[in-house]
């Protein structure tokens, strides 16, 4: 079965993610294409990889085989220079684990700071299944700045700003974040998916 549209035109689709504020970034962002999205909390789908890709691609097949509807998932990453990559994708087991303060204490001494936020999509509609990905390239702050956002997001200074992303507002973060190109790409398919399969 794949999403469509209902008789408002809206087209459907699952995100199968835990991460309540994940959810809100990408329905904000896929509102713009007349996308609805609609949450399902799936358990059991990652793998473990040193790669976010694989991780998409295989979550995206397994909540389909649950939910039986197109469906996405999306896999993130903040990647440290200095740290030779680290947490890469065991990101959300460090912050769980290690926290802001952890990580701020791996760098304590380190001029060099720069990182970079990768975002993985995987979609599958027991057809096909993508893989878009989205990265922004930025450093890590000396401290935590901001309560907005989710996860790293309060030392993560994304490049040609001042601000983290813990310090911006949905808009201004969607405007420019990893997820928000991951998402993007993920949308202009869908709009030329949904012709040809129409």
């Amino acid at each position: 079965m794949r999403g469509g549209g209902d008789m408002q035109g809206l087209y459907k689709i699952v995100f199968a993610t835990c991460n309540k504020k994940k959810f809100e970034e990408v329905k904000e962002i896929l509102q713009e294409y007349n996308i609805e999205l609609e949450r399902r909390d799936v358990k059991g789908l990652e793998i473990q990889s040193d790669e976010l890709a694989p991780i998409a691609l295989f979550s995206a097949i397994q909540a389909y085989n649950q939910v039986k509807r197109e469906v996405i998932v999306e896999d993130s990453g903040l990647f440290i220079k200095s740290l030779k990559g680290f947490p890469g994708t065991y990101s959300s087991f460090v912050y769980r684990t290690l926290g802001l303060k952890g990580i701020l204490k791996l760098m304590e001494g380190l001029e060099e700071r720069s990182a970079y936020f990768l975002s993985s999509l995987g979609f599958c509609d027991g057809k096909e299944v993508k893989l878009f990905l989205g990265k922004v390239e930025g450093w890590v702050s000396y401290s935590e700045r901001g309560d907005r956002g989710f996860g790293f997001d309060p030392i993560f200074i994304p490049e040609k700003l001042d601000k983290t992303f813990g310090e911006l507002s949905l808009e201004e973060k969607n405007k420019i974040s990893h997820r928000s190109r991951s998402v993007r790409q993920l949308a202009e398919w869908l709009k030329k998916y949904r012709q040809l399969t129409k």
